[in-house]
């Protein structure tokens, strides 16, 4: 069992930044990739970026590429979502989540646990 909790959201206004974190009391938070998902409302979950476990490998979603950068603490139990010139679009729930297997980075369901989700507002 893995508890993960998210946070670091609220009301941006567009072109400003924000930056998401997630926390986790196990230290087997370091072994695990960790993926950052968000969900609009109206909308399906979709994925943002994801982080293998040493912290080299790095994956995003098209929408995102080039302005959100994702890290983690390799040796803490903590990663975090930066994210720069954020847009009206980018509103949604955030969530941080725990898979075993990079090469399965965006499939949902490959992730085991799931933080409880941090609200972002990006305001135009």
């Amino acid at each position: 069992q893995v508890h993960l909790v998210d946070s670091g959201g609220g009301v941006v206004q567009a072109g400003n930044s924000l930056k998401l974190s997630c926390s986790a009391s196990e230290r087997k938070f370091s072994n695990y990739v960790v993926g950052w998902f968000r969900q609009a409302p109206g909308k399906e979950r979709e994925f943002v970026a994801a982080i293998n476990w040493s912290g080299v490998d790095t994956d995003y979603g098209d929408s995102v590429k080039g302005r959100f950068t994702i890290s983690r603490d390799v040796a803490g139990n903590t990663a975090y979502l930066q994210m720069d010139t954020v847009k009206p679009d980018d509103t949604g729930v955030y969530y941080c989540a725990v898979a075993g297997f990079f090469d399965r980075r965006k499939d949902q369901a490959t992730y085991h646990y799931w933080g409880q989700g941090t609200q972002v507002t990006v305001s135009s």
